[in-house]
């Protein structure tokens, strides 16, 4: 197996650069984006998340001769192979910065440069971004469930492996949650480690008393008791509080929490709530865990639960019930004599029909609420951000218009890369996440809803409008 770990790549798109090369196009410039699919289950917007992974790949890109040996026995050319000996990268890169709230048909990256150099980012760019923003729209639907009550990632062990279960820690943490139990993520990205004991622990001591002691002395500013062990009511909740009196008070130190795994975490949280009161500790806090998601957290707070946070493990690694983003590469144009040449993907799957040309993606917001109006698409020869007012119509019903007036136009997509060379300015996950909510509170409560959200508009100008509907004519007349 190759040292080089960033060596990701599907095997057709070096066999496509090589062919380009072959047939002397292989320096055609070439656009492409990165867009999502619908998802319904994941509801009406995704946090977009993942480039940063992305910028960390082109940067450290190389090719050992070991690499370059394996791809020669594959049957690539001694012409490609010494391409790649010598390869820099030389593309320009803009993207939709991580914690932003997207919608699916909307450009998150734009990718312009040679083919050769452009395609092959397309493993990259999809294993990330597909990945990592689904991670962070599954956290952030439950980090909403929980009304703000702490959400904390508890999924490593259910994760597909090491590099998914960091990446979707630090997904999980700019979607909006507190904290995770991955010492390697907490460490890489700078995440709060939360910690609690497990059933092991308390098996091993002769009581669970004696164990939750001997646990309240080793760490009395982090004492988290998992009181499920046996019974929770009539034994668990006793002994902690009994441990809380004899060890920790004694100290001047305060509970930290209790835990429950099992049962009816809702039942059990409320009486827990009332004896812990009773018994003189209304700040310890009650933690529940046990394939948790956003639906069974949203029931629970329903149902009057008394939880003060959520450990939630799998339902964020793995997103149930939706396991897989819809992203896609697509390419978009060409350029040729100094023209740009759109391109189109033509489906009898009319959601299947791609936006061609090169875009720009803008955000219109309300002056007076602030909140976000509709995304728009344009051609980058198009500038909406003086405008007084603008009509806005639905591209499928193109009938269905509206003019908007009041508003502020933002561009979305920021450049990351000129040239080949990373001109972004890299920001902590804590940055990210703080730039998410205010994101997300820029949307109407109606669109960030769980079921039935609203429809958010992503609209194309008339220009760009046309330009579509004009390559889709060409096709079907036959003259493509």
């Amino acid at each position: 197996m190759t040292d080089n770990k960033d060596f990701l790549f599907d095997f057709y798109e070096l066999t496509q650069a090589n062919g380009f090369m072959a047939e002397g196009i292989d320096e055609t410039i070439a656009w492409f984006d990165v867009y999502f699919r619908p998802a319904k289950e994941l509801g009406g917007f995704f946090i977009a998340a993942g480039i940063e992974s992305v910028c960390d790949y082109i940067n450290s890109l190389h090719f050992t001769q070991e690499d370059l040996a394996f791809l020669q026995k594959l049957g690539l050319s001694e012409s490609f192979i010494e391409y790649l000996r010598t390869f820099r990268f030389s593309c320009d890169i803009w993207a939709v910065p991580e914690g932003t709230p997207v919608f699916a048909n909307e450009p998150v990256v734009k990718i312009r440069g040679p083919v050769i150099q452009a395609q092959m980012l397309e493993t990259i760019m999809l294993l990330s971004l597909n990945h990592q923003t689904l991670a962070a729209t599954k956290a952030n639907r439950i980090v909403r469930s929980a009304q703000g009550r702490e959400v904390i990632d508890f999924g490593l062990r259910r994760a597909h492996g090491p590099d998914a279960a960091a990446y979707a820690a630090k997904a999980s943490y700019i979607a909006g949650s507190v904290a995770t139990s991955n010492v390697a993520a907490a460490q890489l990205y700078d995440i709060p480690a939360f910690s609690s004991m497990s059933h092991t622990w308390v098996q091993l001591f002769d009581s669970e008393k004696q164990a939750f002691a001997a646990f309240a002395r080793q760490y009395p500013d982090n004492c988290v008791l998992l009181i499920d062990t046996y019974d929770v009511i009539d034994s668990g909740l006793p002994n902690a509080i009994e441990v809380f009196n004899e060890v920790l008070v004694p100290m001047g130190k305060r509970p930290k929490g209790v835990q429950i795994d099992s049962g009816d975490l809702a039942y059990l949280s409320k009486k827990i709530r009332r004896i812990l009161n009773e018994a003189g500790f209304p700040d310890c806090n009650i933690y529940a865990s046990n394939s948790l998601d956003e639906f069974i957290i949203r029931d629970m707070l329903q149902n009057g639960a008394r939880v003060d946070g959520f450990l939630v493990g799998e339902r964020i690694l793995t997103a149930a019930p939706a396991p897989v983003m819809g992203g896609v590469f697509k390419l978009t144009a060409i350029e040729k004599d100094n023209e740009i040449i759109p391109k189109i993907k033509v489906s009898e799957n009319v959601s299947k029909i791609s936006t061609p040309c090169p875009k720009l993606l803008w955000r219109l917001f309300d002056n007076e609420t602030g909140k976000a109006i509709a995304d728009l698409l344009t051609l980058e020869d198009e500038d909406i951000s003086s405008c007084q007012q603008y009509e806005l119509f639905d591209p499928d019903y193109v009938w269905k218009r509206k003019t908007v007036s009041g508003f502020v136009a933002r561009q979305l997509l920021v450049p990351y890369y000129k040239n080949g060379q990373d001109i972004h300015k890299k920001k902590s996950p804590a940055h990210i996440r703080a730039y998410c909510t205010e994101q997300i509170d820029s949307l109407w409560e109606e669109v960030v809803r769980f079921e039935y959200p609203h429809n958010y508009y992503v609209d194309l100008s008339q220009k760009l409008w046309n330009c579509k509907q004009k390559l889709i004519d060409d096709y079907y007349n036959g003259k493509r």
